[in-house]
């Protein structure tokens, strides 16, 4: 019998003290309900020790708490969850523990007391290193709290990784360079630096459609990521992922190769997603969105869930594709045979000789060329 994979754990936490105008995350305005974080906190180990008897016994290796902003939390409920999970599992020699935070002074002084609870390895959303570029983004911190904050981190955490939001209205390739070039001087082993996306529904959609301000060209956006890629690149990182790169495999992210590899994740907290394998196949799970749902939901049924339905092969094998191809390693063509692609399939054969992926008789890998139009790649082979 072929052992099961490895297991992630994701906690949301969906509380922040500001929404950000560009994000269509599940997030609530922290208003200081203490009764009702209490009541999620117990909610959501409820839900963990539900779920652990539907995923049976595993390795654990990795527990994310993603959000909303996390570092509000409790110290001492990080550190319960975090114990419960290495009770409901078997945690791996190199488990890894990821918390994300933002830079303001409140959630920095709390990163000794989260470093004790077990977190060993902190997401630190900067977003810019410029007062100007972080009051546009709507963020409560300035350029010296980020600066601050990410000093603060490295002393408190083994391994720190920083977020960076670039294609910003008016940024030029020179200001970015300078702008990455200060952030890796900060010394994290990680960086995610990602191109502002104007999603849907958010603020940013609002005051684009009104004519308030227009994101870079096509022309201009590929000249960042350009930038990006070839600053960390000399400063020695590697572009793993699309929008992650890492100083060396060790620094790379295990929570997100769980996705990226097709594994499987619990998903705890208002409005986290899961993915499960069962005997029937593998399901996608989403818990109910509203805090209030979400609690009342596990003290019914034990689980969180507003939705849990099975995948089909092609469906998992599609989104095993579409994730798969974000990453330099690809995705074996023996995980892709419901689409019935292989090394030899025409659209594969064509795409190869474009440039756009390897030629590789085993794995369906995207080139860099590929990966900078790696949507209308995608949706290329699953035509």
């Amino acid at each position: 019998m072929t052992p099961a994979p490895p297991l992630g754990v994701y906690i949301h936490w969906p509380y922040c003290a500001r929404i950000c105008p560009y994000c269509d995350f599940n997030v609530f305005r922290d208003r200081g309900r203490a009764d009702e974080q209490a009541a999620l906190v117990q909610a959501i180990a409820e839900d963990l020790k539900t779920q652990a008897a539907l995923t049976g016994p595993r390795e654990l290796v990795s527990i994310f708490f993603g959000g909303g902003t996390p570092s509000l939390m409790d110290p001492q409920a990080v550190a319960d969850l975090v114990a419960l999970a290495g009770r409901l599992w078997t945690p791996a020699s190199d488990l890894e523990v990821s918390l994300e935070a933002n830079p303001t002074d409140a959630e920095t002084a709390r990163f000794a007391a989260l470093a004790h609870a077990g977190v060993e390895r902190l997401s630190l959303g900067l977003q810019a290193l410029d007062d100007a570029a972080l009051a546009f983004l709507g963020r409560n911190h300035d350029a010296a709290a980020g600066r601050r904050a990410a000093a603060a981190a490295a002393r408190a955490f083994p391994r720190l990784s920083v977020d960076l939001i670039y294609a910003r209205p008016g940024q030029t390739p020179a200001a970015w360079r300078d702008e990455l070039g200060e952030a890796l001087a900060l010394g994290p082993g990680h960086v995610s630096p990602y191109q502002l996306t104007i999603e849907a529904g958010t603020a940013f959609d609002r005051a684009v459609r009104r004519g308030r301000f227009a994101p870079p060209d096509a022309d201009l956006a590929a000249e960042l990521f350009e930038t990006t890629q070839a600053v960390l690149e000399q400063a020695g990182f590697d572009a793993y992922e699309v929008s992650n790169h890492a100083r060396g495999a060790a620094a790379r992210s295990r929570h997100n190769l769980v996705y990226w590899r097709g594994w499987d994740y619990v998903g705890a907290g208002p409005g986290a997603h899961g993915r499960l394998t069962g005997a029937t196949g593998r399901e996608a799970t989403i818990a109910h969105a509203r805090p209030a749902d979400y609690i009342a939901a596990v003290r019914e049924t034990g689980l969180g869930f507003s939705s849990r339905e099975p995948l089909s092969p092609v469906e998992a094998a599609e989104e095993r594709l579409l994730l798969g191809l974000r990453i330099v390693e690809g995705v074996p063509f023996a995980e892709l045979a419901a689409l019935e692609l292989s090394p030899r399939h025409p659209r594969v054969v064509g795409l190869a000789e474009a440039g756009l992926v390897a030629d590789d008789p085993e794995r369906l890998r995207a080139t860099p060329a590929g990966r900078l139009v790696l949507d209308s790649l995608t949706a290329r082979l699953v035509a």
